[in-house]
């Protein structure tokens, strides 16, 4: 259930910090309890690390465990007496904390060692970082109208490939990053659809739509340990927000007290004051003199006025008979064809709604007496903006994407670029550009 994520994170965050930890029993626990309680990508992958870990350490274990089953059961039997002296009892202790001072050096040994990667971990390393950061598709290796089950198919074996614990090549952070920003986007159907509109990603300020995610300044990694500041809102910020009135001048609503504070080693303390500008809002507050109430309601009283005499003209014409409607493609509705004679665009109209309108009895009438057909053109005219503007927009956009393609296919600084692939990409034709050029909008 989605009211489970944020618990389902932080048994995550826990998970993670006891598998650093090296204490694999817990950290399973937490795993599997995060997936219980809400499935994410994250939590399954860091289960399957830990159910590997788990797995090559218990073998490995087992036996130096067996070694030590022998060796206290050569002492049993070779003791003549049930109860261990004191001396004995001295040696072993002796022994278990030599032992865990060796595991402790082993363990410190491991971490300050170099992280070991193969040739294919640098590929894929290299692959995902020659793709810019908004390419989420080039990214996952996965095309536009793919389906969601090939999205997290994509995350998921990717993520096991870059996961820091399991790729040690230069950069494998960065990548994996990108590769959990990629399937971040592409997974939620609203980032999705934003992202194939602008191209560009969706939480940004820029990117096009309202993120649906938690709002700016509150970290939301599922490794991170839950939420938390980010820099754009201060402790401060946050309490003068709420408490202090304004939130960003400091002053209060309605002019009253001010309430400001501070976060310190000892706790946070607040402060009351009063200030001028407080005071002087509150003289504001003041109940008003009816000739000021009349200044203050002048514009509006203006503007209603204006209005009234703009629309007065209309109020006694006769209001202008609607075009006729149309369509570029025919259908049961629009069946009667029709070609404008300005550009020769074809269109379909209604020939019941045609044949009652005004421009119906303009061409019956100048078919006899060959006079200028004034309406139809002006009705024409109309139909060749709305189809160059359609053209003209289609054609920008099929331009952009042919421009993405060339970029993925050259890759980073033409590192390895397919240049067949981009020669193919150049060699490629817009459709809606081409019936620009055709009908002389759009030079060659």
């Amino acid at each position: 259930m989605e009211s489970n994520k944020d618990e389902a994170l932080r048994c995550l965050a826990i998970s993670q910090k006891h598998r650093t930890a090296g204490n694999l029993p817990s950290a399973r626990k937490f795993a599997q309890k995060s997936v219980a309680l809400f499935s994410t990508p994250e939590a399954l992958t860091l289960l399957e690390i830990i159910e590997s870990e788990a797995a090559s350490s218990s073998s490995s274990s087992s036996g130096s465990s067996s070694g030590f089953a022998r060796s206290d059961s050569t002492s049993f039997t070779s003791g003549a007496e049930t109860h261990t002296s004191a001396s004995s009892t001295k040696h072993r202790h002796t022994a278990s904390m030599a032992g865990s001072s060796s595991s402790s050096s082993k363990a410190n040994g491991s971490v300050n060692e170099k992280r070991e990667y193969t040739e294919e971990n640098v590929t894929i390393v290299k692959r995902v970082r020659g793709c810019k950061a908004t390419e989420y598709y080039e990214i996952l290796s996965l095309k536009r109208d793919c389906e969601d089950v090939e999205v997290k198919k994509a995350y998921r074996k990717l993520a096991l490939a870059l996961h820091p614990d399991k790729n040690g090549a230069p950069g494998a952070d960065e990548a994996f990053k990108m590769v959990s920003k990629a399937f971040q986007v592409l997974s939620d159907s609203q980032k999705r659809a934003a992202y194939d509109r602008h191209g560009s990603d969706p939480e940004s300020r820029f990117g096009g739509m309202s993120s649906s995610s938690p709002s700016p300044g509150f970290a939301t990694s599922p490794f991170s340990g839950g939420g938390g500041f980010d820099g754009e809102l201060s402790p401060e910020d946050l309490f003068n927000m709420f408490f202090g009135g304004a939130g960003m001048g400091g002053a209060a609503f309605g002019g009253g007290p001010v309430f400001s504070a501070s976060f310190g080693p000892g706790g946070f303390r607040t402060t009351r004051v009063h200030t001028s500008h407080a005071r002087h809002r509150q003289q504001q507050a003041e109940p008003a003199g009816p000739r000021s109430i009349f200044v203050q309601l002048l514009p509006l009283i203006m503007l209603f006025a204006f209005s009234f005499l703009t629309a007065l003209p209309n109020l006694f014409s006769t209001p202008p008979t609607p075009d006729p409607r149309f369509s570029f493609s025919p259908s049961v509705r629009f069946n009667q064809e029709r070609h404008t004679s300005g550009l020769g665009v074809m269109y379909h109209v209604n020939s019941a709604e045609f044949a009652g309108h005004p421009i119906a009895a303009e061409i019956a009438r100048t078919a006899s007496t060959g006079g200028k057909q004034t309406v139809l053109r002006e009705f024409e005219q109309k139909i060749d903006r709305a189809y160059t503007q359609e053209m003209y927009a289609l054609c920008q956009h099929g331009l952009d994407a042919k421009q993405r393609r060339r970029d993925a296919a050259i890759g980073f600084f033409g590192i390895g670029a397919d240049w067949d692939k981009v020669r193919q990409i150049d060699a490629e034709k817009v459709e809606s550009c081409e019936v620009l050029k055709t009908m002389g909008l759009l030079k060659t």
